[in-house]
Parts: structure tokens; sequence; C-alpha cells
């Protein structure tokens, strides 16, 4: 079901001890905007209080109509009100520009801290959270974050102090009326505040409605070939249908509701407005109160009501953002890998490229049942091609992420140079080693920085190099803006067959010891193939290189191919040595996939 991706959304937190205390880490990353922070309040403070002084001076105006002192002592309150006006307009300001300009400063911090922390963690926080998921913790969760600490928060406490002060203030004024006022508004209030509540619960049911009939026309729209196909466009009208009758439902609930709120609000709301009046004067008429205090405390009574009515909200709010911030030191608190983000790659020392697999026992940490490599042996000399083949799930494309450290193997070892592969650092491995899978993503910007992505600080002479032995300075020569197109999000604007040869152009641009080939031509035409096939093999000269493939005709010159079965090694050896045994898995393979002419 299609759902808004609004705050309203967002789950909240129950506020208690813990979840304060888990929000409070959030103040870590104000420090050194503390200062700031703390003026902020100060405003905040000042504000409050020229809002409070605002009613009191406004009775004493009008009962100045009356005194002795006549326009003199009128003119006297307008210009304090005009002063205390002018004070609010400079401190708020100020209030308002000293917690944005904190805010963002903090979460400034705090989004690259994450974002951090995000590119740094294992594949196994990948394979189990999805990349909407964390999305929505980059956007919405920071977003209600910033939202809080701008307004909410600083709303909330200058509700609390309106509300506290408004109420001091009328109590001063007339005991007797405060009492009454009380015994009606907080009570009016609450009423309206669960009726708001109701009437926004039904409002996002008939949003949710609208978005699922918009999914209807969405599918129907995409899969029009099958709907005319199947000769269901009845079945796709119902369902349609059925879809707008729910809103139409949902929305007439939602009209009634809100009239009736309407209602409650006019007789309830004014009623109570009356009844203060109606009070105050019979106050006036035993002289215990004069109308400029009447005046005075009909507008602290708004201000009060006011302030209860939008507290609840505003207390939902920072719910919200506790809620957003446990979610975000949720990933802060997971343990990353050992990243050295300020390698110096110019300066990495290259490896030979010899690999050894040592018993290599390994299962997925959310499948630890199942066991993918079962006690693996095999060598890969120094500039060798090792073709791996098997059935999927067989466990080939394991082998090249335990080779890329993206797991560790559970038992066993691998040894690069004759060395531990966990001796060496996550950055300096990774560096000795490129990839191009079959599925080849491609970064939203020009080609020249995807391929540089492989080094970025080689020279525009060196990516056209590169571009030249991938087969891909060709094609890139002919669009108008040449290294400098744009490709689009995961490169859509290039066909499949581009889009590996800017991998592999990536690829011999970070000149990498170890190469990984994973399916790197299952997807292609026979045309694409060929030009990206030439580009492998020119690639693969001179460097250890682990071929997953399916096509056996492209390893069928690979120093060593390995029949992966069931997650052991079941057959290994070269092309003419499996192909002519009897009932072998590779031999059967080729049977398969090769006319008689071609096996040998």
């Amino acid at each position: 079901m299609a759902r808004r991706n609004s705050s309203e959304d967002l789950p909240k937190a129950k506020l208690n001890k813990t979840s304060l205390q888990k929000a409070s880490r959030l103040f870590s990353y104000l420090k050194p905007d503390k200062g700031k922070y703390i003026a902020g309040l100060i405003f905040l403070a000042l504000t409050s209080a020229t809002a409070l002084a605002f009613p009191m001076l406004i009775g004493e105006l009008v009962n100045a109509a009356k005194s002795e002192g006549g326009t003199k002592d009128i003119n006297l309150k307008a210009g304090l009100l005009m002063g205390i006006l002018f004070l609010q307009a400079f401190f708020s300001f100020f209030r308002i520009y000293l917690f944005s300009q904190t805010t963002e400063n903090t979460l400034v911090r705090l989004r690259k801290h994450l974002y951090e922390q995000l590119i740094q963690l294992p594949m196994s926080f990948f394979t189990k959270t999805r990349v909407g998921e964390i999305n929505s913790r980059i956007s919405a969760d920071i977003t209600q974050i910033q939202d809080t600490f701008t307004t909410t928060l600083a709303e909330f406490l200058r509700q609390i102090i309106l509300i506290v002060g408004g109420i001091i203030f009328i109590s001063i004024i007339s005991f007797k009326l405060t009492l009454f006022m009380l015994a009606l508004i907080p009570a009016i209030v609450v009423v309206a505040i669960i009726f708001g509540r109701y009437i926004r619960k039904i409002s996002r049911k008939v949003s949710d409605a609208v978005a699922d009939s918009n999914t209807v026309v969405q599918e129907t729209m995409q899969g029009i070939v099958n709907v005319k196909a199947f000769a269901n466009e009845s079945v796709e009208v119902n369902r349609y249908q059925k879809s707008i009758k729910e809103i139409a439902a949902l929305s007439m609930k939602s009209a009634f509701s809100r009239g009736l709120f309407a209602s409650f609000i006019i007789l309830a709301l004014f009623g109570a407005i009356v009844g203060i009046v109606w009070y105050a004067t019979q106050l006036m008429l035993e002289n215990k109160i004069t109308f400029g205090e009447v005046i005075s405390f009909v507008i602290y009574t708004s201000f009060i009501g006011a302030s209860i009515g939008g507290i609840a909200e505003l207390y939902a709010q920072i719910q919200k953002a506790i809620g957003a911030t446990e979610r975000i030191f949720e990933i802060l608190d997971q343990t990353p890998e050992k990243i050295d983000l300020k390698f110096d790659k110019q300066a990495a020392i290259r490896f030979h490229g010899n690999v050894i697999f040592e018993n290599v026992e390994f299962s997925y940490p959310a499948r630890k049942e199942v066991m993918v490599l079962k006690g693996l042996n095999f060598e890969a000399k120094s500039g060798e091609s090792i073709a791996i083949v098997g059935s999927s799930g067989a466990g080939k494309s394991t082998i090249t992420q335990l080779l890329l450290r993206f797991y560790e193997p559970d038992a066993g070892k691998i040894l690069i140079d004759n060395k531990d592969a966990l001796s060496y650092s996550l950055t300096q491995l990774r560096d000795q080693m490129a990839i191009v899978p079959q599925d080849v993503m491609l970064f939203g910007g020009t080609i020249r920085e995807n391929i540089l992505y492989g080094n970025p600080n080689a020279s525009m002479e060196e990516v056209i190099e590169a571009a030249k032995n991938a087969n891909a300075d060709s094609f890139i020569s002919s669009f108008p803006d040449k290294y400098e197109t744009v490709v689009g999000e995961r490169g859509i604007t290039l066909s499949g067959g581009q889009r590996q040869r800017i991998a592999i152009a990536r690829a011999v641009l970070k000149n990498p010891s170890i190469l990984i080939l994973d399916e790197a031509t299952s997807s292609l035409d026979s045309e694409s193939e060929r030009l990206v096939q030439e580009a492998i093999e020119k690639l693969m000269i001179g460097r250890t290189s682990f071929i997953v493939a399916h096509r056996l005709s492209t390893i069928r010159n690979s120093s060593k191919i390995i029949v992966l079965d069931n997650g052991v090694i079941s057959e290994s050896g070269t092309h003419e040595e499996l192909i002519v045994k009897e009932n072998g898995i590779y031999a059967n393979l080729s049977r398969l996939q090769f006319a008689p002419s071609e096996i040998y």
C-alpha cells in the first residue's frame, strides 16, 4: 500500500528517563555552539517576558482614559506599549536567528558523522537494512530533529512560560475570575485537542486512500499491455471504482467530523468567552475589577488558551524528535569497519597478487544454518586468471566477497602474498583490488567522473587512455559532450555494454593487483560481449584475476578453472583438462553451451 512520506507518519517515543538520556546525546553535537544556544534561550525568555507585559499595559492604557493624568498618561502608556513591541520584535529576531544558526551547525556535524558512519558500516548491515530506511534516517529523521531544535523546542518552552506567567498575572488581576476561567477553558481545550487528533487521523486515512487509488492507476498504465491482452479492462475499472468509493466514504466521514468540530468550537469557545465576560461584568458592578483589567484578563486568557491548545501538538513533535534521535543513534552505535579515511593511495605498497584459500568455511550472518563454503582450498599465483563456475547458490560470488573482506571467513584463512588477509587494513587491501560486476552501478555525474572513480587523482590524459584500453573511447567520443556527457541516475542513458566498458575503464585507471570479474558479460548482446571481452583480456594482463562466469566461452583461456558444487571444489584444472573428464560437471556444461566442434 502506498504511503505518504511525511513527518506525520514518524513514530513517537515515550518521554521517560531512558529516552531523554538517549536524546541528550544529541547535545554533544551542539557543544561548539553552546554559547549561542544559551544566548538564544535568554532571548527566548526575554521574548516571553515582553509578551506577558503586553496585556497588562493594554489594560493600563484603557484605564488611563479615566485617570487624572489624562492625555499625558495615555501617551505614556502607548509609548511603553510601542517600546515593548519593539523589544519583542528585537528579541524574537535574535531568538530565531541564534536557534537556526546553532541548529544548522549542529546538523552539519550530525549529518557528517552519520554519513561517515554509514559508509563505514559492514556489508552485513546493508543486507539486512533497506535503502529506503537508510534514506529516511538521513532525510525524515534529521528534518524532524531540525524542526524541533529550530522552532518546536523553543516554542514549547515559550508556551510553558506563557501558560504559567499568564495564570500568575490573571490571578493577580482577579483570583475569582481566574478560578471561573480555569473551570471552563482547560476542559474545552482538552476536548478540542482530542477532536482535532481524531480529524487528523481520518484525514490521513483519506490521503492514504487517495495514494492507493493512484497506485491502481499507475499499475494499470504500466501494465496496460497485460490489461488489454487479458481483456481485463472491466476488472481494472471495478478495482479503481472500489478505491474511489472508499475515498468518498472517508471524505464524507471527515466532512461530518469537521462540521461537528466547527460547531463545537463556535458554541464552546465563544460560549466560554461570553461566560467570562459576563462574570467579569458582575465583578465590575461590584467595583472588584476595572474595565482595563477585564481587557488584560481576556487577552491573557486567549494567550493561555492558545498555548494550551498548541502545546499538545508541540509535545507530540518533541516525542517524534526523540524517536528520530533514537533511530539515528541506532546507526551511530553500530560497529563500523576499520576504514582509513586518510589513506594515501599514492604511497600504497603494491601487492604481487598471490592468493591462497586455506580450509575456508563461511555462512552468511543472516543464514548461519546454511554453510555456503565448506573447507575451500585453492591457490592463485601472481598473474594467473582463476575462473569460478558452478550452479546458482554454489558460492561463486561469495568467494569474491570474502576476497574484498565484505565478510570474514567463519573458519580457515585467506592469504595474500603469504600474509593473512586480516593483517592488512581494509583500505590497504581493497585499494589493491578492482571489481567489474554484472550489474554496473554508475554514479549520476559525467562519464569522466565515473572513470575517475578508479583514481580521483588521475589526469584527463590518463582517463582517455583508460577508456581506449576499455574499448570505450570510440562511443564516448561520438557523444556531443564526449567525456562530459551526463550518464543519468545509475547510468540509465547508456546501454549495458557501454556501462560495462566504463566500469572496465574505471578498473584500468585504478591499476589493481587483483581483479574480480563477476559475471561481467552475462547480460550483453554478442557485439557488446565481444568488445567487453576484448577490454577484459587486456585488463587481465599482469594481474591476478578471479572470473565468476556462466558463459564458459569467456573463460576457456583461464589459467585454472574451479568448479564449485554445493560449497566445495568438485573439479579444478584448465579447460583442456576438465573437458575430457567423463561425466564431469564442467564437461557437461560445455556440451550444453558449445557446439561439438567448439568444445575442444
